[in-house]
This record gives structure tokens, sequence and C-alpha cells, in this order.
């Protein structure tokens, strides 16, 4: 598997919905100065740009934290959640600001070092969560606006699921009918994903 070379632009041009299905079971992969580790993304959320009142971009909001949305499919969006990094994959056509959050993954590589990030020998709760898998990789604010398609934070081809679930997605309580959107897409009985709600297989 190599490590250094992301997968291909044209993977990231597929429709966000695709995309953030297909992205299940790649290998996200972030070097450091400390080492690599990487996990294969088990749980993944759409977000559907201007039309979407859980976007960040709804409306076509246009802000410095936003602004790399509206750029190619394929870069990276970290932003700032209480003391946590998220971090997502700029998804659908230029100037159309959507975007995939990257929910959880299941440790793969660089194991020792997810641990003494986390302050914890607990496998299934190091990166069962967009802040838990930031800090278990060392993904900071830093990448924003990079690309994924080279170091050092890459997504490379991993493993294909053998089933995917779908569901409401987590957190948006308050954005009115968006809330019930089922663009919450993760890998069926994984045991990383953040949460196990009822969920529709795919």
């Amino acid at each position: 598997m190599n490590y250094t070379q992301g997968l291909p632009a044209d993977f990231f041009q597929q429709p966000t919905l695709q995309l953030a299905q297909s992205l299940l079971g790649c290998l996200l992969v972030k070097e450091t100065a400390e080492g690599t580790a990487s996990g294969f993304i088990v749980e993944t959320e759409a977000y559907m740009g201007p039309e979407d009142r859980a976007a960040h971009s709804y409306n076509n909001r246009r802000t410095k934290r936003t602004e790399v949305m509206f750029g190619e499919a394929g870069l990276i969006y970290t932003y700032k959640m209480h003391t946590h990094t998220l971090v997502n994959v700029v998804s659908g056509p230029l100037e159309k600001p959507e975007a995939i959050l990257i929910r959880a993954v299941e440790p793969y590589m660089g194991i020792d070092l997810m641990q003494k990030r986390r302050g914890t020998d607990n496998l299934k709760n190091l990166t069962s969560g967009p802040g838990k898998l930031t800090k278990a990789l060392g993904i900071t604010m830093e990448d924003y606006g990079h690309s994924f398609s080279a170091p050092p934070l890459v997504i490379v081809q991993g493993k294909i699921p053998d089933e995917v679930s779908s569901g409401a997605r987590i957190g948006i309580d308050n954005t009115g009918e968006a809330k019930e959107y089922p663009w919450r897409f993760w890998v069926t009985n994984n045991p990383f994903v953040s949460r196990h709600r009822k969920g529709t297989s795919k």
C-alpha cells in the first residue's frame, strides 16, 4: 500500500452523497514529526451546501472559515468546534460549497502513537468520533486548504466495506428538516463507528 500517493483528483469529483459512501473503507493517513498514523474511514456525514441548513455554507455563507469549501473537490476543510479540530473532505463542483465530515476511523497504523496522543489504551474509544480521530492522528488546523492527494494528510485506497448503513446526521438538532436527512453513512456493525443509531442498510 502506497501511503504517500493519495487517491487521484477524479475520485473526489463524485457527487457528494456518492463520495461520502465511497470514502468508507479508504485509509486516512497523517505524517508528522512524531511518526505516521492512519485509520480506515468507517463513518462519514455529507453536507450539501447552500440548500442544507446544517451546512456551514448554507445560503452560500462565505467566510474565512468556509472559503476552502468553494474550492476544488478533494481539498481539506478543518475547523474548530469547542476545543476539537474536525476534518472534512471538500466535495461538489467548484463554487458549490459541499463537504463531507469524517466522523470515525478504525485504527490501523501507529496505534501506540494514537494512544499516547489520546491518553487512553481503549482501542474502541480511540478514534470513534470526529474530535477523537483528529487528535489521535495529529490532524490540526495547519492542514486546512491542503489537498488529500498529497502528504502530509492523504486519503489512499483501502478496503471495500461488506455493507454500508445510512441514517440521520448527529448533533444538528436546530436545523429544521435537515436534521432528518439520511446523509450519515457508516460501515455496518463496525465497532469504531461513533454512535450506533438505527439506520438503513444499503
